[in-house]
């Protein structure tokens, strides 16, 4: 327990989640689909879609699978980030793999 005058520790989400919760969310704007619209793709629920996108949930493998078909990707492409391995903007059109950080 921590006393009034403690700071509370921050929580800490790890940086791939992040990615992928931004790749998601990009690639679901750029198909121009409500969260709705790619749960119903998903076969998953709207706000478990939101959770995702906002980096709240540990996603299962499952579930990173159900999500890249309904893009009709691979899931070695959604697991794939715009940024390059030294946080500089890749070339127009090449993308990166997640790297732990």
């Amino acid at each position: 327990m921590t006393s009034p005058e403690e700071p509370t520790p921050s929580i800490r989400r790890p940086r791939a989640r992040g990615r992928l919760a931004a790749r998601i969310r990009a690639l679901r704007l750029r198909h121009r689909w409500s969260q709705e619209v790619l749960a119903r793709l998903s076969g998953l629920h709207r706000s478990y879609i939101g959770s995702v996108e906002r980096a709240e949930r540990n996603i299962s493998l499952d579930n990173i699978e159900k999500i890249a078909d309904a893009f009709g990707l691979p899931v070695y492409e959604l697991l794939r980030t715009q940024t390059g391995p030294q946080g500089a903007s890749a070339a127009a059109g090449e993308e990166t793999p997640l790297r732990p950080g």
